[in-house]
């Protein structure tokens, strides 16, 4: 043991310590070859490897660079799988096909999201068949009209953030019902002479500004929709300071109704007059006299009037030249204002108190009395401007909101696709054959080298067992050193065990 294992630490008699040039594979447990405590010799070369010449053996000349030729390529892990830049990935050669038959591959795990470019036929399919370039002018403008529909529905719904409002004309019918009075009989009881007052009203037809009407959605409106209060004044005279007004004003659990009645005794005509607050939306003012006659505006809704005020500052060049922000008055802004220059921002402060509670639709009107005492119903008319909600706004949510047409246009994508796909197959196919067909013998080689390819990538193979059962493969420049490192590796896996044995713990 002690000759065939010499101590680590004194080298053989005539042998230099080794220089390490290279590192070696770890061994679990075991040092790095080379090492001083077994210096292998070569057989051909007759030298000590990592050193110089053994007892006995001529000395050979000194070589320049590594003692052995560069090694092959480090092989992949076994445990590890290929990465995909080894190789490229597998395309259908033109001489033939990577799959049998010209199948197409398997189904992907998910569902494949469509995209335009895969409704695009094939360059090869539109040489085949010249038909197929009107398909490639229907699809250029599918994607014009797509990009026009887009950008009207992006229009819609900007248009839709404004209010957008049409007038209308309402007509009020104020009609009156006497009641004479009733003498007491048998089977009756007697009443007094009474009247009965009501207020109703209904949207006219615009027919001018509604030339489609017929295609529009009509929403019918509660008359009391369109107000915020309705107050009916009768004369004080006859029915007292209690009992003279009858008021009605808009809750936020206010059921809507389609008029309003008004019943009291009473055989003399009755002087009335009737308050109307109509209900805008969004939120009008009245101007104070003097800012209206200076913007010609009466009634409006905020941004409106500022907007107005902005147009007349511009008109008059009231903006600072030098400080933008500020507002030099004229003297009739002067007068409003009371003040000679303020910032643009102060506007819709200083407006505050300009603006009042618009003021309220006033009808007189007179109960009649009839003279004879029979029961007649009579009615007065009256018609006022109202703004409504512009009756294509409910189309245009209609469109925003609608999906069947998209389900129909998916549904038909769909079959777009899937005919696509059959033409590449198809095409596929019949190149797959016309390879064949053009030179069978080539055609199986190729065919039987890109299925080895395949087999190889599901199995997971490293190395190439083709070449490496050629003894061709055995004789390259890294087969000397394989062999070393190989026996190297099983004299220090028995070395180990022997120790192990003997109970020899390496220091």
């Amino acid at each position: 043991m002690a000759q065939r294992f010499p101590n680590p630490q004194q080298p053989p008699a005539g042998v230099q310590p080794p220089q390490q040039r290279y590192p070696a594979p770890p061994a679990p447990g075991l040092r790095q070859y080379p090492g001083p405590n077994f210096p292998m010799q070569q057989r051909s070369g007759g030298f000590v490897q990592g050193g110089g010449p053994g007892p006995g053996m001529m000395q050979r000349p000194q070589q320049q660079g590594p003692p052995y030729n560069p090694i092959r390529p480090p092989m992949p892990n076994q445990g590890q799988k290929r990465p995909s830049e080894v190789r490229p990935p597998q395309q259908q050669p033109k001489g033939g096909g990577s799959s049998g038959g010209g199948g197409g591959g398997g189904g992907s795990g998910g569902k494949k999201k469509k995209k335009l470019a895969d409704k695009i036929l094939p360059q090869k399919v539109r040489d085949l068949v010249p038909e197929s370039q009107a398909y490639m002018d229907l699809l250029a403008f599918e994607r014009k009209l797509d990009s026009t529909i887009m950008r009207k529905r992006l229009d819609i719904q900007e248009a839709l953030k404004r209010p957008m409002k049409q007038k209308r004309k309402l007509r009020i019918f104020i009609s009156n019902t006497f009641y004479p009075a009733k003498e007491a009989t048998e089977g009756e009881e007697g009443s007094v002479a009474s009247w009965e007052l009501r207020v109703e009203g209904r949207l006219l037809e615009d027919a001018k500004n509604d030339p489609n009407k017929k295609n529009m959605i009509q929403v019918k409106r509660k008359f009391s929709s369109f107000f915020k209060s309705l107050v009916i004044e009768l004369d004080k005279d006859l029915y007292g300071p209690d009992n003279h007004l009858v008021e009605w004003h808009r809750t936020p659990t206010t059921q809507e109704t389609d008029g309003f009645q008004v019943k009291r005794p009473g055989d003399k005509n009755v002087r009335c007059t009737i308050l109307l607050l109509l209900d805008y939306q969004p939120l009008q003012f009245k101007l104070d006299p003097r800012l209206a006659r200076l913007l010609g505006v009466h009634t409006q809704t905020r941004p409106v009037i500022i907007s107005a005020l902005w147009q007349y500052i511009k008109t008059h060049k009231l903006q600072d030249a030098h400080e933008r922000e500020f507002i030099n008055c004229d003297k009739y802004l002067e007068q409003i204002f009371a003040c000679t220059r303020m910032k643009f921002a102060e506007i819709p402060q200083r407006l505050n108190p300009l603006l009042h509670p618009p003021d309220p639709i006033v009808i007189n009107h007179i109960i009649r009395w009839i003279i004879n005492g029979a029961e007649q119903k009579q009615t007065a008319c009256y018609d006022i401007d109202v703004e409504v909600d512009d009756t294509l706004k409910a189309q245009m949510n209609n469109f925003l909101l609608s999906t069947a047409s998209q389900q129909e246009i998916q549904s038909l994508d769909n079959k777009i696709h899937e005919t696509v796909e059959t033409i590449n197959q198809l095409k596929t196919n019949r190149e797959f054959f016309l390879s064949f067909a053009k030179d069978p013998q080539q055609f199986i080689q190729k065919w039987i080298i890109s299925q080895t390819r395949d087999l190889k990538t599901m199995a997971d193979v490293v190395g190439n067992p083709e070449e490496e059962r050629r003894s061709e493969f055995y004789y390259q420049p890294w087969a000397q050193e394989a062999v070393c490192r190989y026996f190297y590796s099983k004299v220090q896996q028995k070395r180990a065990e022997l120790e192990q044995a003997l109970g020899i713990r390496n220091g």
